[in-house]
């Protein structure tokens, strides 16, 4: 398999032309479905191979890291609208991960993209029923919510079949490190929100909350760092890379367990009946049985939701299979948005919150799915002809940090091949089953919250160590004696590169500050807004070709932009 990897990556400079020369790629409209034919044809060739090739060990890790990276954000995030609406619980969440996983594990042609509860169809869901629950007869909250999806479901296979997602072709890393920056942050706030409501019981009790916090985020990051020494062997590096999270997780958790910890009764996770929806009720959802007028009103909502998952589950998959990342198969953007459309119809029919691509759990999949070795000669001209110099070498857009290594022949190590495959992400959204079960569930009810406001904290602060936003407002602080004279920001005039910035922090304020006030169900337009100022204002800016050319790019390789009919991007 080792050699089968170092093979792969001259091997994937045939398969990447060839794919490009033979695939047809639709335009806008003229040819209803096109996109999800073309997508069909080229990755279904791949299919067996993505059963086969899961034959490796990186898959384990893999599945392992998303697991918790996937399902513990999902609860938490989704804790508010537990606690707001009444008619969510954690098994639909968990319910509700465990579909996206099998759909788009056995069906998808982006099997690397991984889909589940996100914080902003919690914070959508709550929102509606803030709105509808004000009103006088107010509709039951599942049927009209039910509704919403089904308008948001029709949209999105509308959207596929006219090919639309060839609209992703003007998404570059300026909007993606926006949105990676304003997710990230978001992930930091809701580690404070989770301690802060400690506060609301036994004081003692919010303290150690507190200090379990800690120990998550500390030995965390101690993980990560020691996997990025010169200390130990490289495969005990690996290990602490691959588990250094899941294991720190286990032993917060097992901590507050331990001597007076254990007397302060932490706050732990609320959870019911192994496979019971929340208060007993039946697992259809009659939407149907809605008046008349509401489905009216549930058109703008779904409409906005569809803005939401456009924008979130393409830029996911997207980062999923950066430019960073060598990969050899095909995507398929308009045939997984189809399928997307069918997951968010079913959540409604049977009462979940809706899936969709997680950010930055998608490009951590991949991440834990490199392998590494010495690439040739060929690969690394090769690679420098489609890759751009760029200031965030080594980081993929939000925050995954992509190791170098020098071998003991002192041959530098790099990415040199994916395990492409569909069985971890099968396998983490089956866990997800197990987890339902009466003992297991029991198990998941003694994880401390405050531990999981930890594990926000790590992984909020973790992908803003790698966005493009952050590297740039560092290099502005650093001391220029110490920057590489290779650095291409050097290129760049100070004050267009604080313009650039200015923007791009701007835009995450207005859209972080929109999230926390009454309006907070416009976000997702706000975020669409970032791509047309990208492509037709920043143009307009005093910003020489180059320096917009340092400055932003495009977020995947031509190869996997070709699904959309290629990368738009110019300066």
């Amino acid at each position: 398999m080792e050699e089968q990897a170092r093979e792969s990556p001259a091997r994937s400079s045939t398969l990447l032309q060839d794919a490009a020369t033979t695939r047809r790629t639709p335009s806008f409209v003229p040819k209803l479905g096109a996109g999800i034919i073309s997508d069909i044809r080229a990755r279904a060739p791949w299919y067996f191979s993505d059963w086969t090739d899961a034959w490796n060990y990186r898959v384990i890790p893999a599945t392992a890291l998303i697991f918790f990276a996937n399902v513990l954000p999902g609860i938490a995030f989704s804790l508010d609208l537990i606690e707001t609406t009444q008619q969510y619980t954690v098994t639909e969440v968990l319910i509700s991960s465990f579909m996206a996983a099998f759909v788009f594990s056995i069906f998808g042609a982006q099997p690397l993209t991984i889909a589940g509860v996100t914080g902003p169809i919690t914070v959508f869901n709550s929102t509606i029923y803030d709105i509808i629950h004000k009103q006088p007869n107010a509709p039951n909250y599942l049927q009209f919510v039910g509704w919403v999806y089904l308008w948001a479901a029709i949209i999105h296979w509308v959207t596929a079949i006219l090919n639309w997602c060839n609209f992703v072709r003007y998404v570059t890393l300026f909007s993606c490190d926006t949105f990676g920056f304003y997710v990230s942050w978001v992930y930091l706030q809701y580690g404070v929100q989770v301690i802060t409501r400690q506060f609301s019981g036994d004081f003692e009790g919010a303290l150690v909350g507190i200090t379990l916090a800690l120990l998550m985020l500390v030995t965390s990051f101690l993980f990560q760092c020691l996997s990025e020494t010169t200390l130990f062997h490289r495969h005990i590096r690996r290990f602490f890379s691959d588990y250094g999270m899941p294991i720190s997780l286990i032993a917060a958790s097992s901590m507050a367990y331990w001597g007076r910890f254990n007397a302060s009764n932490p706050s732990t996770l609320p959870v019911g009946g192994a496979f019971q929806a929340a208060n007993g009720r039946a697992w259809l959802v009659k939407f149907w049985e809605l008046d008349g007028k509401w489905v009216g009103v549930a058109l703008p909502f779904g409409i906005i939701l569809w803005i939401l998952f456009f924008f979130d589950h393409n830029v996911s998959s997207l980062i999923a299979q950066g430019s960073q990342f060598p990969l050899r198969k095909p995507p398929g953007f308009h045939y997984d948005f189809f399928l997307l459309g069918i997951t968010t119809f079913i959540a409604g029919l049977i009462g979940l919150p809706a899936p969709n691509g997680l950010i930055p759990q998608a490009p951590i999949h991949t991440t834990s799915l490199l392998i590494m070795g010495k690439p040739s000669q060929k690969d690394i001209d090769e690679e420098e002809q489609i890759t751009k110099p760029s200031s965030q070498s080594g980081h993929d857009s939000n925050g995954t940090v992509i190791k170098m290594e020098k071998s003991s022949d002192g041959q530098r190590e790099a990415p040199i091949a994916v395990v492409e495959q569909r069985v971890s992400n099968l396998a983490q959204g089956s866990l997800c089953l197990v987890l339902l079960t009466g003992p297991f569930l029991h198990i998941l009810g003694l994880v401390p919250r405050a531990v999981l406001a930890g594990l926000f904290w790590f992984m909020g602060a973790d992908a803003l160590k790698g966005n493009g936003i952050t590297i740039k407002l560092l290099y502005l602080i650093r001391d220029k004696t110490l920057t590489s004279p290779d650095d291409p920001l050097r290129k760049v005039r100070k004050s267009r590169l604080l313009m650039f910035v200015t923007i791009q922090l701007v835009a995450f304020g207005a859209t972080f500050v929109l999230t926390q006030s009454i309006a907070a169900l416009g976000f997702p337009v706000m975020i669409l807004l970032l791509v047309p100022l990208r492509a037709y204002i920043i143009p307009r800016l005093p910003f020489t070709q180059e320096e917009l050319s340092i400055l932003d790019g495009p977020t995947a390789s031509p190869f996997t932009m070709e699904s959309v009919g290629g990368s738009l991007h110019t300066a």
